[in-house]
């Protein structure tokens, strides 16, 4: 599966965002998918995920209560609707997505950027 995350952009804290991340390939429905961020100088920082079905979704700790992950199979699109943005979410968004038995994400998108001004 190939994966291309996009709607990344400039905006004011505590505005909000939309990410959107496109798929292609077969069995799309077949993968978790999750959205990871990465700061200047930080870690990689897990954000959230849904399950293939999309009836279970994870968030980290940071985002929890602002962010809402999704997904439309038939369309092959996971978004990632973010509220109330502080100036510490500003980071590269990866969507990544990993295969039903598998224990990894095995799939990444190029990044969008995100950046919020306070």
């Amino acid at each position: 599966v190939q994966l291309q995350a996009s709607g990344g952009g400039l905006v004011q804290a505590g505005g909000s965002l939309s990410l959107s991340c496109a798929a292609s390939g077969r069995s799309f429905s077949s993968y978790t998918v999750a959205w990871f961020r990465q700061a200047p100088g930080k870690e990689r920082e897990f954000v959230s995920s849904v399950s293939w079905r999309g009836d279970s979704t994870d968030y980290g700790d940071s985002v929890k209560d602002r962010f809402t992950i999704s997904r439309d199979n038939a369309k092959k699109m996971v978004y990632l609707q973010m509220l109330s943005l502080k100036s510490e979410d500003t980071a590269v968004y990866y969507c990544a997505a990993q295969h039903l038995g598998f224990n990894e994400y095995g799939y990444w998108g190029q990044g969008t950027q995100v950046t919020v001004s306070s």
